[in-house]
């Protein structure tokens, strides 16, 4: 699978935020089929970083109602990909 179809898109909340303050760790949206080792070469190849570690998480979708009628959200991966001390991403530059 090509690098661009594996890491989906950068998560950038509160929690995601402060593990890239403390440990130098950034939180990524990935595909569902995608391992640790695939992704960890996609940030090295997209990024152009070294990559320390690499954890995942399964997310359940979450049940929704809109009036009386039921759905739910997809299901999703998340990836902590831990970068290198002297290694950094920058998303917002300038802002």
């Amino acid at each position: 699978m090509e690098a661009q179809n594996l890491i989906l898109r950068p998560l950038i909340t509160e929690k995601a935020t402060r593990l890239k303050e403390a440990s130098n760790t950034i939180c990524f949206e990935v595909a569902r089929s995608a391992n640790k080792i695939e992704i960890a070469r996609a940030v090295q190849k997209l990024f152009g970083v070294k990559v320390e570690s690499v954890r995942v998480a399964n997310r359940a979708g979450k049940f929704k109602r809109m009036g009386r009628f039921a759905g739910r959200r997809k299901d999703w991966k998340k990836a902590y990909v831990r970068l290198a001390p002297d290694q950094k991403i920058e998303f917002f530059e300038g802002v």
